[in-house]
């Protein structure tokens, strides 16, 4: 229970990018490490289904990854202010673990990108962090103390990084946004070993 959980849905890559950073700044923490990982997309044809393993990038998520994590940073793309259908129909599946209380306790924090600026970035934030409210986590967000949510002209808020993708999501993750998303991950372990006894004891060895 070292592992952070970095879970998220991306569609054109830049959400998939900021797991990456967030990964980075969780494993910059003594003892710490990540564990990415996705979810399959959702399809409107009953029949359709995929492959067990994605044919690039993160494995899947089980909830082996929920019970073994000692935290977790959930991210995705904004749909109409909400997060991705792929993400909710995941986090729709599991009520056993919201009865038995793998994750109370836990820390937890959000992440997403955005077409555009005023698109839905901290309502969708908002919206990731109601069923880990749910799950009795414990919701961190990005303080003031980072200059950089103070001086950025693209992504980031105190509800958890964001990123301004472009009305072609091609735009590149900014220099503000990937320090952003180390600084969330090194929040998110830090927070997790002072959270969780079992994960500092093993953390100091």
């Amino acid at each position: 229970m070292n592992d952070i959980l970095v879970l998220y849905y991306s569609r054109y890559g830049a959400t998939a990018e900021m797991a990456q950073y967030i990964a980075r700044g969780i494993e910059d923490v003594d003892g710490m490490q990540a564990r990415l990982r996705t979810v399959p997309a959702v399809s409107t044809v009953c029949e359709a289904t995929e492959d067990s393993i994605p044919a690039s990038g993160a494995p899947y998520v089980s909830t082996d990854d929920l019970n073994e994590c000692s935290g977790i940073a959930l991210g995705s793309p904004t749909r109409f202010g909400n997060m991705a259908a792929p993400l909710k129909y995941f986090i729709d599946s599991t009520s056993s673990q919201w009865l038995s209380g793998t994750l109370s306790g836990k820390p937890a924090s959000v992440f997403t990108s955005t077409s555009s600026m005023h698109g839905g970035q901290e309502t969708t934030l908002l919206s990731m962090m109601l069923p880990l409210m749910h799950h009795g986590m414990v919701i961190l967000g990005l303080p003031y103390s980072n200059n950089e949510l103070l001086n950025t002209r693209t992504g980031g808020t105190p509800y958890g990084n964001s990123h301004l993708a472009g009305t072609d999501s091609k735009l590149p993750i900014s220099d503000e946004e990937k320090a952003l998303c180390i600084q969330q991950g090194k929040r998110l372990a830090t927070a997790a070993k002072l959270l969780c006894p079992d994960v500092n004891k093993r953390a100091l060895r």
